[in-house]
């Protein structure tokens, strides 16, 4: 039944800041959905190794600071970078069991330098591969003191069964632009990934499911006080004034009519499991269809630079003789 797809919504926290661990969470994750025959599974934003959330706690704006520098470099230790495989096992995992991943990462780009961050979002296909990373548009406020902004590369879709399937980071879910763009490539099945918390989640996934008559998949993830690690730099600023509770949850899937398939969980660490059926898609296009029959290209029209951006291009030549 090709019209179907089952999919898992790992709502989970990380262990924070602690890159090989929080793999291996996510791990088990994969290993569990797959034994409930999940086609897709989604994990939240910057999951891997965690969202900075010292930057609002303990004046990350300051200038030239030894406790930002250290939290920062703490951070980079801990990213990931796919050209050296920290991935690799996830992929694997992937083809073993058959099942198509979205991972939401802190990805050191080597192509700008390789000390850098990126919020990005991969997809590995039931293959193993992976087949786009996208990295975040726009940071958001504090983020942009930690995260360096993306490109237009990473806006890919993707074919599974009959989906085509798509994804943004967090608040670039809120931009018209981006979101058309996957429309253009006849996205049917969002993928909208969250750090976590309903106030995020709870408007915007069944807007976007309206306005794309399309599925839409939020996945956030948790984050507790006590979910700090106790060799975290700084952890005393960071505690003194993080709240008990700093991610919610909120996963949630909306139907292509704006509906709740599931309404946000919260306080829950786990997979959401539900079944979607592709001919929903169809139904709710006869009324409206943002690219295509509700659509005037002639008069509007949206032009999308999917180059990857680096800094330096080498021309390779030889000369001597």
């Amino acid at each position: 039944m090709d019209n179907t797809l089952k999919i898992a919504l790992a709502q989970i926290a990380p262990v924070w800041l602690n890159k090989e661990a929080t793999l291996q969470k996510v791990e088990r994750s994969i290993l569990e959905a797959s034994k409930q025959k999940c086609e897709l599974i989604v994990f939240g934003e910057g999951l891997v190794p965690g969202y900075p959330f010292w930057l609002a706690l303990t004046g990350g704006a300051e200038w030239d600071t030894k406790v930002n520098k250290e939290l920062h470099a703490h951070y980079v230790r801990n990213s990931v970078q796919n050209e050296e495989g920290d991935l690799d096992k996830i992929c694997k995992l992937s083809k073993e069991n058959n099942i198509a991943i979205y991972l939401g990462i802190i990805e050191r780009a080597k192509n700008r330098g390789g000390h850098s961050l990126y919020a990005s979002l991969v997809y590995i296909s039931q293959e193993g591969e992976i087949k786009s990373v996208h990295r975040k548009l726009q940071p958001t406020y504090d983020e942009r003191l930690t995260w360096s902004p993306g490109d237009g590369n990473g806006l890919q879709v993707h074919t599974l069964k009959e989906f085509t399937v798509g994804g943004l980071n967090c608040w670039e879910n809120w931009m018209p632009l981006p979101r058309t763009a996957l429309y253009g490539l006849g996205e049917n099945l969002h993928i909208a990934v969250w750090p976590g918390s309903d106030h995020n989640t709870k408007d915007i996934t069944r807007f976007i499911a309206r306005e794309s008559r399309s599925f839409v998949v939020s996945v956030s993830s948790l984050m507790y006080k006590t979910d700090f690690p106790k060799n975290t730099p700084h952890l005393d600023k960071i505690l003194k004034k993080a709240p008990d509770v700093l991610a919610n949850g909120g996963s949630c899937i909306a139907g292509p009519d704006g509906e709740w398939i599931v309404e946000p969980v919260l306080i829950k660490e786990g997979l959401i499991i539900e079944t979607i059926d592709f001919n929903r898609v169809l139904e709710e296009r006869q009324n409206f269809d943002v690219v295509g029959h509700y659509s005037r290209p002639d008069v509007t029209k949206l032009v999308v630079n999917r180059e990857r951006q680096s800094t330096v291009e080498f021309d390779e030549f030889n000369n001597f003789k």
